[in-house]
């Protein structure tokens, strides 16, 4: 059963941008945060973003000031906005929600930043 359905990836070029959107259900998207991940060939998952249910967000150092991370309440729908795209943001892409006193994960959405 699919809980977190994820939406956006694609080729962009370096600058370039997209939007990543991660909906859910009510329940899920009212527990204590969501946020986004990416794990790279040969690395390590990594935060990228998160926000609380409280509107607090936080940001890996790296996309800090060019990432935006949103939520829309009437949608149960998290955004990505990623501008300012490097090749080394290339990645697969995570939607990670807390809540109900576990972790859920989306399928991954591929981010490919390339001339």
């Amino acid at each position: 059963q699919v809980q977190l359905v994820e939406s956006g990836g694609g080729l962009v070029e370096p600058g370039g941008s997209l939007r990543l959107s991660c909906a859910t259900s009510r329940i899920i998207f009212s527990g204590d945060a969501m946020g986004w991940y990416r794990q790279a060939p040969g690395n390590q998952r990594e935060l990228v973003a998160t926000v609380t249910n409280g509107g607090r967000t936080n940001y890996a150092d790296s996309v800090k000031g060019r990432f935006t991370i949103s939520r829309d309440n009437a949608k149960n729908t998290i955004y990505l906005q990623m501008n300012s795209l490097k090749p080394e943001d290339t990645a697969v892409y995570y939607c990670n929600a807390r809540a109900i006193g576990r972790a859920y994960w989306g399928q991954g959405t591929q981010v490919t930043v390339s001339s």
